[in-house]
């Protein structure tokens, strides 16, 4: 089976049965995608499937083939880190980081659709993301500076 990886095409074994994020961490070495709860609950292990939030934990190979994914290691671009890691790091977000990852991609792939989000909508959808040490402040005032940024960017190229 041939899987599309942060726009690498990579062959990995037939199982449609198997999970993504075993696949992504043990076969191929993306380990940033986290494991956290296995039940696609707390979010750490999410990535990008044709640049939708998809807690990989609970994704079989068979649901992503043919798809663009996209990890935390494939997020940062040509000109350096995405908008979202850039923040994250301002605001001084992470304390263990152990589901910063997934709070990563869950923004990015948030604000890549609405930009101009409003607090409510930051907070609504950072909600399914857990983070064990409460970083909950931090990581929407990052989500905010990075909407801002993304925002800006966007009306310097129409």
């Amino acid at each position: 089976m041939q899987l599309t990886i942060n726009g690498k095409v990579q062959t990995v074994e037939e199982g449609a049965d198997r999970l993504l994020l075993w696949v992504l961490r043990d076969e191929l070495g993306y380990t940033g995608t986290r494991f956290g709860c296995g039940a696609g609950i707390c979010g750490s292990c999410t990535v990008h499937v044709d640049g939708v939030a998809t807690r990989s934990c609970i994704t079989p190979l068979a649901a992503v083939e043919g798809k663009e994914i996209r990890t935390i290691e494939g997020l940062a671009g040509e000109n350096g880190l995405h908008p979202v890691q850039q923040a994250f790091i301002n605001q001084q977000v992470p304390q263990c980081g152990w589901c910063m990852s997934g709070q990563i991609m869950t923004a990015a792939a948030f604000l890549d659709a609405n930009p101009a989000a409003s607090e409510e909508e930051i907070v609504n959808a950072m909600s399914n993301n857990y983070c064990r040490c409460g970083c909950y402040v931090r990581i929407k005032a990052a989500v905010q500076e990075a909407g801002l940024a993304m925002a800006s960017r966007q009306e310097v190229l129409v």
